[in-house]
């Protein structure tokens, strides 16, 4: 299997930290801003573009042939759908929702007066039928939203990287397939974490770019991160944190 973790196009609750360096008025599930959306066409067609037949290393490193992405899954946050949407419609795939893709904390806003974390619903099997229908929905996606819970603990973290690891592992690891999550930044520590059984440790942090692309091989000898952090297609006036 190759792995290809994309984190998701800029989004409103992005750009507000990049303007103001807090939180402050943060959306509990912000779309994408417009220099998202360009940012996402540019991954998609990326994605999309046709190699060069005649490059004959093995293993391809850099994707020189192409990616050749056989399956597509996303968090239903919505700026992973948005992201994974325009991806989906660019490689005729169909994309699948993984409800344990999501940002760390999950669907929540902070009480203003007592810092608490709310957890929220999310969206509904309806807002999504109506709006993506190219997302191929878990049967836990209800009329009443798809989170409906508390706010997602750091102690709560790691397990869940574990079972999107083992998942994928038992899905696609003996093969041939080259799988793309498009996710988040936060999780993609935790997820990191589980792939190369690496120790948690303060002040430790692997950075995403909005639409950077990693890639992680595994093969039945041993488990390769190819590149980290990729966004060589991108115009430089799109890059963003």
């Amino acid at each position: 299997m190759q792995l290809y973790y994309i984190r998701h196009a800029q989004s409103e609750n992005n750009l507000l930290w990049e303007l103001t360096g807090s939180g402050d008025s943060r959306k509990v599930d912000p779309d994408l801003t417009d220099l998202g959306q360009q940012q996402s066409l540019y991954l998609a067609q990326f994605l999309r573009a046709e190699g060069l037949d005649t490059y004959s290393r093995n293993p391809d490193v850099q994707n020189v042939t192409g990616f050749g992405i056989t399956h597509l899954y996303c968090s239903l946050m919505l700026r992973a759908v948005q992201t994974g949407a325009a991806i989906a419609r660019a490689l005729d795939l169909s994309l699948t929702g993984w409800r344990d893709l999501h940002e760390t904390g999950g669907m929540f806003l902070q009480d203003p007066e007592t810092g608490e974390y709310l957890g929220q619903p999310g969206q509904s099997r309806a807002f999504f039928a109506a709006h993506y229908p190219e997302l191929t929905l878990p049967e836990t996606v209800t009329e009443d939203g798809w989170w409906n819970r508390p706010f997602e603990e750091l102690e709560e973290r790691p397990a869940r990287a574990q079972r999107v690891l083992s998942t994928l592992l038992a899905r696609h690891g003996e093969s041939d397939d080259r799988v793309a999550l498009i996710s988040h930044g936060g999780f993609f520590y935790h997820l990191l974490h589980a792939i190369f059984d690496w120790p948690a440790r303060e002040r430790q942090w692997f950075y995403m770019n909005n639409v950077a692309i990693t890639r992680i091989d595994f093969t039945p000898d041993r488990t390769q991160l190819m590149y980290l952090n990729r966004l060589d297609f991108l115009p430089r006036t799109l890059v963003s944190r």
